[in-house]
């Protein structure tokens, strides 16, 4: 049986999260508009630096619980690095669906929402409630896989 374009994708964001270096949760991203892939993104180092597999992670050494203290993390979210692809090759993303493997933390819920992605396709969970009470006030369209 042929997949539906929200399968398709997402099974796409689940191979892009295999690219990931993160030692805690792999993440995958594709956004898409008009059934036509725009960039992908995983959860990673930005470019140029030692992958967490090398340098260890800073917050397993702390003990900090998942959806806590972004900011000591050396990685960006899948859907942070598909938001900066697009940027760096001029690709506009306003009206664009994301699929995500997991929930939309809060950073990257403003990120998506100042971007103008309009729908959200996300699987998986994330311990991380302000983020979707932002995106049902922005009004985007929230899927959960």
């Amino acid at each position: 049986m042929r997949p539906t374009w929200d399968e398709y994708f997402m099974d796409i964001a689940e191979l892009v999260k295999e690219r990931s270096t993160c030692l805690r949760r792999k993440v995958g991203a594709v956004i898409v508009k008009d059934n036509r892939i725009l960039t992908t993104g995983y959860n990673g180092v930005p470019p140029k630096m030692r992958h967490c597999e090398e340098s260890g992670c800073l917050r397993t050494e702390l003990n900090i619980p998942s959806g806590q203290r972004h900011e000591l993390c050396r990685a960006l979210h899948a859907e942070q690095n598909a938001v900066i692809q697009a940027a760096k090759n001029g690709i506009e993303i306003d009206g664009s669906t994301i699929y995500v493997t997991a929930q939309p933390c809060i950073i990257c819920a403003k990120i998506l929402i100042a971007s103008g992605i309009k729908r959200i396709v996300f699987k998986g969970d994330y311990p991380d409630n302000l983020s979707l009470e932002m995106l049902k006030e922005s009004k985007i369209e929230v899927v959960a896989f």
